[in-house]
């Protein structure tokens, strides 16, 4: 497997961008979630990141790649969190299909870069 610098890796990129616009999203939630489902929402976000630099950090491409797919589950945890989000009213229907859209990019570069690796 070729060295890449994770942070050079698109997949990488948004997710870190996705992640600032989650807890900007959250900013306007109710105080009393600070602790709630502010927390595991931002805990969430963050995580997808971080996992993809994570596995980047690993010696062989199945470690890698195993990081990746808890990148996925934790993207996938927070899609949940986020249709909790709107079914309360913390956020609305536009927030709610951007969130959505976004996941739905980050999953598929995450499934693309996990079959690039099984290539190798």
């Amino acid at each position: 497997m070729a060295y890449q610098k994770y942070t050079e890796l698109e997949v990488w990129k948004k997710a870190r961008i996705f992640a600032t616009y989650i807890y900007k999203l959250t900013s306007s939630f109710p105080k009393e979630e600070i602790y709630g489902l502010i927390s595991q929402i931002r805990r969430c976000a963050v995580s997808v990141p971080s996992n993809i630099a994570e596995g980047c950090g690993r010696q062989h491409p199945k470690e890698t790649i195993q990081f990746l797919a808890i990148a996925r589950g934790s993207l996938y945890e927070l899609e949940t969190q986020i249709y909790v989000s709107f079914d309360i009213g913390f956020i609305s229907e536009i927030q709610l299909n951007e969130c959505v859209s976004q996941i739905e990019v980050l999953g598929k570069l995450i499934n693309g870069y996990i079959r690039f690796l099984h290539k190798d």
